[in-house]
């Protein structure tokens, strides 16, 4: 079960950079909202990776959550916010994901 929380939790880290994101595009009213969004959720992601840190080792659960974030945010950019793709950043994406997976395997 904690295991799901943590992906929750890395999941609303990849949804408070899309609104960070939004926000900075974003003017008045607007803005308002997304930065509103983006406390909601990077609330909701710090309490969720404290929660799945009870059971789960910090030194596991930590680059886990930041790992499903960063791969988040970065396709995020490059679908929503139409940022370049290139062979570097889709191979380092790649190992990031190796990397996070072989660490859910060896704990």
């Amino acid at each position: 079960m904690n295991w799901l929380i943590l992906i929750i939790a890395g999941l609303c880290e990849t949804g408070f950079a899309f609104c960070l994101g939004k926000g900075n595009l974003a003017t008045g009213h607007k803005a308002a909202l997304w930065y509103a969004g983006f406390v909601l959720l990077c609330t909701l992601s710090m309490y969720l990776l404290t929660k799945a840190t009870r059971t789960i080792p910090l030194g596991t659960a930590y680059p886990v959550w930041t790992g499903i974030g960063a791969v988040g945010t970065v396709l995020i950019g490059i679908f929503l916010f139409k940022e370049p793709v290139s062979f570097a950043r889709i191979f380092f994406i790649v190992t990031l994901i190796a990397s996070v997976v072989g660490l859910k395997m060896v704990s």
